[in-house]
């Protein structure tokens, strides 16, 4: 089963109840433990029920009453187990409970009485930086390929990354995430299935069933085909999280191909990725648009990660190779 691992604590059982809602309306965690109560010490046997179930994220509640008592257990958990990030749930109305919480070892501080909006933001971004650190210790990089305007080349850089990459590492998984798949044609390529139906079946996706819908190119590469016909499904930050989270732990590289998209959805991929190669040309139209589209990628958590790629020196490299 995928899905964040989420353990849940509180003072009493309403409060669990509440926390189990808006986690479930996330579509992002599952639930592995829950406890009414906190740990009183490192000694504790819910610590160790914590890490047995494996648990990725703690929700700890904050009672406006009794604060104490949870800011301890955020203090316990954080000094206590390994490669577990804690969630604070408390009122916004105390500057000095939001500081006590973070100093315990809180890395967010969600609204107490809020709808799931603020979880899913922070669920995402706990995904997201989870796919990074395991691609720093050798799990897949994402590389995002993206075009400054229409015809500047982007799915030829993605597929050929791709086949390069899988010629001299293997491992490699393109997919195409652009409104009408090119990706495809570039590779004569038919697929039977691609990137919709993952994304509709993504309530039960796992390795055998992706391994279904791939498609495989010589070389060993394996390519998640786009739509065949312009869908506009706009899927949710939860939704690829979701995705990303089973593709980083198959493959070694994933290079996204994500041509002409200026949306929510690309900037989206655009946080899921180690790198956004963003495709221009030299001409004042391409170099115009690079600027905004680099500005527009960066108003999110892409800062620093944005790198401009010229066609026609790629180009001029590919006429030379052969």
């Amino acid at each position: 089963m995928h899905g964040i691992a989420v353990t849940l604590l509180a003072q009493d059982k309403e409060r669990l109840t509440v926390l189990q809602g808006r986690l479930e309306s996330t579509q992002m965690g599952r639930n592995v433990f829950s406890h009414a109560g906190f740990p009183s010490g490192p000694t504790d046997p819910v610590l160790r029920q914590i890490q047995d179930v494996r648990t990725e994220v703690v929700l700890v509640d904050l009672d406006p009453e009794n604060t104490r008592l949870a800011i301890r257990a955020i203090e316990l958990i954080h000094n206590n187990t390994e490669d577990i990030v804690v969630f604070a749930v408390g009122p916004m109305t105390d500057p000095a409970v939001i500081v006590s919480a973070m100093r315990a070892g809180a890395r967010e501080y969600l609204e107490r009485n809020a709808t799931s909006e603020g979880m899913v933001e922070a669920l995402t971004r706990f995904s997201a930086s989870r796919s990074k650190s395991r691609a720093a210790s050798g799990r897949a990089r994402v590389f995002t390929v993206t075009n400054a305007k229409g015809g500047s080349g982007a799915t030829t850089v993605a597929v050929n990354t791709a086949i390069a990459l899988e010629e001299l590492h293997g491992g490699v998984l393109l997919v195409d995430f652009a409104p009408l798949g090119h990706a495809a044609l570039h590779l004569n390529a038919r697929p039977a299935f691609g990137i919709t139906d993952a994304m509709q079946n993504l309530h039960r996706l796992d390795i055998s069933l992706l391994q279904g819908l791939l498609t495989s190119y010589k070389g060993g590469l394996q390519f998640l085909a786009g739509p065949a016909d312009p869908s506009g499904t706009v899927p949710t930050a939860a939704e690829l999280s979701r995705l990303f989270d089973l593709l980083v732990s198959q493959f070694r590289y994933v290079i996204v191909d994500c041509s002409n998209r200026m949306d929510q959805t690309a900037r989206l991929l655009a946080d899921l990725s180690n790198t956004v190669l963003l495709v221009a040309q030299t001409d004042v139209v391409s170099l115009w648009s690079a600027g905004r589209m680099r500005a527009f990628f960066e108003e999110g958590g892409s800062r620093d990660r944005v790198r401009l790629v010229d066609i026609n020196k790629v180009a001029s490299v590919m006429d030379y190779e052969g």
